[in-house]
Protein backbone atom coordinates (compact mmCIF):
# COMPACT_ATOMS: atom_id res chain seq x y z
CA UNK A 1 0.00 0.00 0.00
CA UNK A 2 1.08 3.47 -0.39
CA UNK A 3 0.47 6.84 0.92
CA UNK A 4 0.57 10.06 -0.82
CA UNK A 5 1.54 13.37 0.23
CA UNK A 6 1.99 16.64 -1.71
CA UNK A 7 2.63 20.09 -0.52
CA UNK A 8 2.24 23.34 -2.51
CA UNK A 9 3.20 21.49 -6.05
CA UNK A 10 3.31 23.91 -8.89
CA UNK A 11 3.86 23.04 -12.76
CA UNK A 12 4.74 25.13 -15.66
CA UNK A 13 5.72 24.50 -19.05
CA UNK A 14 7.27 26.97 -21.16
CA UNK A 15 7.01 27.54 -25.08
CA UNK A 16 9.80 30.30 -25.91
CA UNK A 17 8.63 33.30 -23.78
CA UNK A 18 5.39 31.86 -22.57
CA UNK A 19 4.25 29.88 -19.58
CA UNK A 20 1.68 28.00 -18.81
CA UNK A 21 0.35 26.82 -15.31
CA UNK A 22 -0.75 22.96 -15.35
CA UNK A 23 -0.65 23.40 -11.39
CA UNK A 24 -0.54 25.85 -9.07
CA UNK A 25 -0.11 24.94 -5.63
CA UNK A 26 -1.63 21.77 -5.03
CA UNK A 27 -1.21 20.16 -1.76
CA UNK A 28 -3.53 16.77 -0.54
CA UNK A 29 -2.66 13.69 1.24
CA UNK A 30 -3.85 10.43 0.09
CA UNK A 31 -3.81 7.49 2.96
CA UNK A 32 -2.56 4.06 2.22
CA UNK A 33 -5.36 1.60 0.70
CA UNK A 34 -7.21 4.78 -0.57
CA UNK A 35 -9.56 4.73 -4.13
CA UNK A 36 -9.76 7.93 -4.85
CA UNK A 37 -11.11 10.34 -8.08
CA UNK A 38 -9.75 13.66 -9.34
CA UNK A 39 -12.51 14.82 -11.62
CA UNK A 40 -12.64 18.41 -13.42
CA UNK A 41 -13.14 19.29 -16.95
CA UNK A 42 -10.49 19.19 -19.79
CA UNK A 43 -7.38 21.14 -18.90
CA UNK A 44 -8.03 21.60 -15.29
CA UNK A 45 -4.43 19.51 -14.49
CA UNK A 46 -5.37 16.12 -13.87
CA UNK A 47 -3.36 14.34 -15.90
CA UNK A 48 -0.59 16.27 -15.23
CA UNK A 49 -1.33 15.80 -11.77
CA UNK A 50 -1.38 12.44 -12.09
CA UNK A 51 1.93 12.37 -14.05
CA UNK A 52 3.36 14.08 -11.31
CA UNK A 53 2.17 11.67 -8.67
CA UNK A 54 3.52 8.63 -10.73
CA UNK A 55 7.14 10.31 -11.22
CA UNK A 56 6.38 10.45 -15.08
CA UNK A 57 7.22 14.41 -14.87
CA UNK A 58 8.58 16.17 -12.31
CA UNK A 59 7.69 18.80 -10.57
CA UNK A 60 8.36 22.75 -11.17
CA UNK A 61 8.13 23.86 -7.13
CA UNK A 62 7.37 21.99 -4.27
CA UNK A 63 7.41 18.41 -2.77
CA UNK A 64 6.09 14.89 -3.96
CA UNK A 65 5.98 12.07 -1.26
CA UNK A 66 5.23 8.25 -1.97
CA UNK A 67 5.89 5.80 1.31
CA UNK A 68 7.43 8.71 3.13
CA UNK A 69 9.84 8.60 0.06
CA UNK A 70 10.52 12.32 -1.94
CA UNK A 71 10.46 11.58 -5.61
CA UNK A 72 11.28 14.92 -7.21
CA UNK A 73 14.90 14.66 -5.41
CA UNK A 74 15.35 11.11 -7.77
CA UNK A 75 17.53 11.32 -10.41
CA UNK A 76 15.59 9.39 -14.03
CA UNK A 77 17.55 5.88 -12.86
CA UNK A 78 16.32 6.44 -9.61
CA UNK A 79 12.63 7.77 -10.16
CA UNK A 80 12.45 4.73 -13.25
CA UNK A 81 13.17 2.27 -10.66
CA UNK A 82 10.92 3.31 -8.43
CA UNK A 83 8.21 3.73 -10.35
CA UNK A 84 9.27 0.15 -12.09
CA UNK A 85 8.69 -1.11 -8.42
CA UNK A 86 5.97 0.43 -6.98
CA UNK A 87 3.48 1.97 -9.34
CA UNK A 88 1.12 0.31 -11.98
CA UNK A 89 -0.41 2.99 -14.47
CA UNK A 90 -3.41 2.59 -16.87
CA UNK A 91 -4.31 5.14 -19.49
CA UNK A 92 -7.66 5.93 -21.90
CA UNK A 93 -5.83 4.45 -24.59
CA UNK A 94 -4.46 0.73 -23.93
CA UNK A 95 -0.92 1.53 -25.45
CA UNK A 96 -0.62 -2.38 -26.20
CA UNK A 97 1.60 -3.82 -28.21
CA UNK A 98 -0.19 -4.57 -31.09
CA UNK A 99 2.39 -7.31 -32.47
CA UNK A 100 2.41 -8.83 -28.94
CA UNK A 101 -0.37 -11.22 -27.35
CA UNK A 102 -2.27 -10.52 -24.30
CA UNK A 103 0.37 -13.25 -22.49
CA UNK A 104 3.07 -11.46 -24.30
CA UNK A 105 1.99 -8.05 -23.41
CA UNK A 106 1.52 -8.87 -19.45
CA UNK A 107 4.73 -10.69 -19.51
CA UNK A 108 6.96 -7.40 -20.75
CA UNK A 109 6.70 -5.84 -17.11
CA UNK A 110 7.50 -9.31 -15.15
CA UNK A 111 10.25 -9.81 -17.82
CA UNK A 112 11.73 -6.50 -17.06
CA UNK A 113 11.74 -6.90 -13.51
CA UNK A 114 13.79 -9.92 -14.02
CA UNK A 115 11.13 -12.23 -12.39
CA UNK A 116 11.29 -16.12 -13.01
CA UNK A 117 8.74 -17.54 -14.54
CA UNK A 118 7.10 -14.63 -16.48
CA UNK A 119 5.09 -16.54 -18.87
CA UNK A 120 2.94 -18.85 -16.06
CA UNK A 121 2.99 -15.33 -13.38
CA UNK A 122 1.46 -13.53 -16.89
CA UNK A 123 -1.32 -16.33 -17.38
CA UNK A 124 -2.42 -16.50 -13.85
CA UNK A 125 -3.54 -12.69 -13.78
CA UNK A 126 -5.37 -13.03 -16.96
CA UNK A 127 -7.41 -15.54 -15.66
CA UNK A 128 -7.65 -14.14 -12.92
CA UNK A 129 -9.68 -11.40 -15.17
CA UNK A 130 -11.07 -13.79 -16.70
CA UNK A 131 -9.12 -13.47 -19.50
CA UNK A 132 -7.95 -16.84 -20.20
CA UNK A 133 -9.92 -17.12 -23.42
CA UNK A 134 -7.79 -14.37 -24.95
CA UNK A 135 -4.36 -15.72 -23.89
CA UNK A 136 -2.93 -15.72 -27.29
CA UNK A 137 -5.03 -13.25 -29.26
CA UNK A 138 -3.21 -9.66 -30.60
CA UNK A 139 -5.23 -6.90 -29.44
CA UNK A 140 -7.02 -6.36 -32.87
CA UNK A 141 -8.71 -9.70 -32.00
CA UNK A 142 -9.67 -8.30 -28.56
CA UNK A 143 -12.60 -6.03 -27.72
CA UNK A 144 -12.35 -2.63 -26.54
CA UNK A 145 -13.36 -3.78 -22.80
CA UNK A 146 -10.56 -6.75 -23.50
CA UNK A 147 -8.33 -4.73 -24.14
CA UNK A 148 -8.49 -2.37 -21.23
CA UNK A 149 -8.40 -5.43 -18.62
CA UNK A 150 -5.56 -6.77 -20.27
CA UNK A 151 -4.22 -3.11 -20.10
CA UNK A 152 -4.80 -3.10 -16.13
CA UNK A 153 -3.66 -6.72 -15.91
CA UNK A 154 -0.08 -5.70 -17.13
CA UNK A 155 -0.26 -2.81 -14.85
CA UNK A 156 -0.37 -4.94 -12.07
CA UNK A 157 1.43 -7.48 -12.93
CA UNK A 158 4.34 -6.36 -10.56
CA UNK A 159 2.02 -6.22 -7.73
CA UNK A 160 2.39 -2.51 -7.06
CA UNK A 161 1.41 -0.80 -4.08
CA UNK A 162 -0.27 2.52 -6.12
CA UNK A 163 -2.07 2.12 -9.38
CA UNK A 164 -2.88 5.27 -11.26
CA UNK A 165 -5.80 5.81 -14.04
CA UNK A 166 -6.26 8.59 -16.62
CA UNK A 167 -9.61 8.18 -17.70
CA UNK A 168 -9.20 4.48 -17.92
CA UNK A 169 -13.12 4.00 -18.95
CA UNK A 170 -13.44 6.93 -21.76
CA UNK A 171 -13.20 4.83 -24.57
CA UNK A 172 -15.75 2.29 -23.45
CA UNK A 173 -19.22 1.80 -23.07
CA UNK A 174 -21.24 1.80 -19.92
CA UNK A 175 -20.96 -1.87 -19.47
CA UNK A 176 -17.47 -1.97 -19.84
CA UNK A 177 -17.00 0.81 -17.89
CA UNK A 178 -18.45 -1.21 -14.95
CA UNK A 179 -16.71 -4.06 -15.40
CA UNK A 180 -13.18 -2.27 -15.15
CA UNK A 181 -14.54 -0.26 -12.41
CA UNK A 182 -15.13 -2.98 -10.03
CA UNK A 183 -11.90 -4.82 -11.41
CA UNK A 184 -10.43 -1.64 -9.67
CA UNK A 185 -12.26 -1.75 -6.60
CA UNK A 186 -11.60 -5.41 -6.12
CA UNK A 187 -7.89 -4.54 -6.42
CA UNK A 188 -8.44 -1.96 -3.92
CA UNK A 189 -10.16 -4.31 -1.23
CA UNK A 190 -8.35 -7.49 -1.89
CA UNK A 191 -4.97 -6.39 -2.32
CA UNK A 192 -5.29 -2.82 0.05
CA UNK A 193 -3.76 -1.31 -3.12
CA UNK A 194 -4.03 2.55 -3.21
CA UNK A 195 -5.94 3.65 -6.46
CA UNK A 196 -6.07 7.30 -7.97
CA UNK A 197 -8.56 7.36 -10.84
CA UNK A 198 -9.12 10.98 -13.17
CA UNK A 199 -12.49 10.52 -14.74
CA UNK A 200 -15.13 12.66 -15.95
CA UNK A 201 -17.89 10.17 -15.06
CA UNK A 202 -19.23 10.97 -11.50
CA UNK A 203 -20.72 7.12 -11.83
CA UNK A 204 -17.29 6.32 -11.79
CA UNK A 205 -16.13 8.36 -9.37
CA UNK A 206 -18.94 7.48 -6.85
CA UNK A 207 -17.11 4.06 -6.56
CA UNK A 208 -14.35 5.70 -4.73
CA UNK A 209 -13.80 6.63 -1.41
CA UNK A 210 -13.07 10.75 -2.03
CA UNK A 211 -13.38 12.68 -4.81
CA UNK A 212 -10.78 15.89 -5.85
CA UNK A 213 -12.27 18.26 -7.86
CA UNK A 214 -10.11 20.80 -10.01
CA UNK A 215 -10.02 23.41 -11.74
CA UNK A 216 -7.59 25.44 -13.44
CA UNK A 217 -4.57 23.92 -11.93
CA UNK A 218 -6.03 23.89 -8.27
CA UNK A 219 -7.71 21.59 -6.41
CA UNK A 220 -11.33 23.29 -5.34
CA UNK A 221 -13.11 20.86 -3.52
CA UNK A 222 -12.67 17.43 -2.01
CA UNK A 223 -15.92 15.08 -1.40
CA UNK A 224 -16.29 12.03 0.85
CA UNK A 225 -18.65 9.79 -0.68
Amino acid sequence: MSSVLLENVKKVYRNGQEEVWALKGISLKIEKGQMVAVMGPSGSGKSTLLHIIGGIDYPTEGKVVINGLQIDSLNDKQLSKFRSENIGFVFQFHYLLPEFTALENVMIPIQIKGEKNPKEKASDILKKFNLQHRLNHKPSQMSGGEQQRVAIARAVANDPSLLIADEPTGNLDSQNAKNVIMLFKHLNESKGMTIIIATHDIEIAKYCKYIYYMRDGMLVDIEKV
